[in-house]
């Protein structure tokens, strides 16, 4: 039986004190993977077959990696609409997950519309959520650069309710026991100090005075689905639309996905209703 080669991360994720130009300036290679090792030696990490599909290899050599290029499942939903709980499900499956670190410090390469190291990223695993997937336009991208790959856009019951998830889970992050100010997400340190205040100018456009503006954001989300849609108008087989909650979530992701046994798989992480 071959070795278990084990992650060693080269930094710890908790970026608190990094800034952004810093996270820019280092690759996706570093920001993913750091060193894979086995008995303090660069090995190659073979993961077998799970159902239809295949985990690729990762051949570590310096600064050098190899992967199959296969097709892809993207998580496309807007955050809190379940995203972290597809993830989940994927991982239980048997699907290589993509560094959700590694996707989110990727915020800023999206709000400049570059999407190389996106891309990059995506040839480092089998599966994707969160940011930078879950938002507009990266989906487009995406699937021009993994052609065959699959879509699956979580939606919630409407805006409404989305929005309020959204209010109630930044509430309960950030800790003040009220909806958090500009100067709450400016100095909360998720990622890096003021993240999450950047992820909110970059996604929602707003400013220290829309900062939460129900009407921005509400549209935002709406929009959002409405292009996914249209977008895969005309290939119905490659985006599944889901709400979680749905009694059938469960059996539709295992259709669409080609995956048996799928039952039971289905956590509710992350769940502020």
């Amino acid at each position: 039986m071959e070795p278990t080669a084990y992650l060693k991360l080269s930094r710890e994720w908790n970026h608190r004190d990094e800034s952004p130009q810093t996270y820019q300036s280092r690759s996706a290679f570093q920001l993913c993977f750091g060193e894979i090792l086995y008995n303090g030696n660069a090995v190659e990490r073979s993961v077998y077959p799970h159902a239809a599909y295949r985990r690729p290899n990762l051949t570590m050599n310096g600064q050098e990696m190899s992967t199959r290029h296969d097709a892809k499942v993207f998580c496309i939903g807007r955050n809190k609409t379940g995203t972290t709980s597809l993830g989940a499900v994927l991982k239980k499956a048997g699907f290589l997950l993509g560094n959700q670190a590694a996707g989110e410090s990727l915020i800023y390469d999206w709000g400049a519309g570059r999407f190389d190291r996106i891309v990059d990223l995506c040839k480092s695993a089998q599966a994707f959520q969160d940011i930078p997937f879950s938002l507009p336009k990266t989906f487009e991208v995406l699937d021009a650069s993994f052609p065959g790959s699959r879509f699956i856009l979580s939606v919630r019951k409407n805006a409404d309710e989305w929005y309020g998830s959204v209010i109630r889970f930044h509430t309960k992050i950030v800790g003040k026991g009220r909806v958090p100010t500009p100067e709450d997400l400016k100095n909360f340190g998720y990622r890096h100090r003021g993240w999450i205040w950047n992820n909110m100018k970059l996604v929602y456009g707003i400013d220290e005075n829309t900062l939460y503006d129900e009407r921005i954001y509400k549209q935002h989300y709406d929009q959002h689905n409405e292009q996914v849609i249209e977008h895969f108008r005309q290939r119905p087989d490659d985006l599944l639309v889901v709400n979680l909650s749905d009694e059938q979530a469960e059996c539709r992701l295992g259709t669409f996905l080609g995956l048996s046994n799928f039952e039971g798989l289905l956590p509710h992480l992350n769940r502020t209703r």
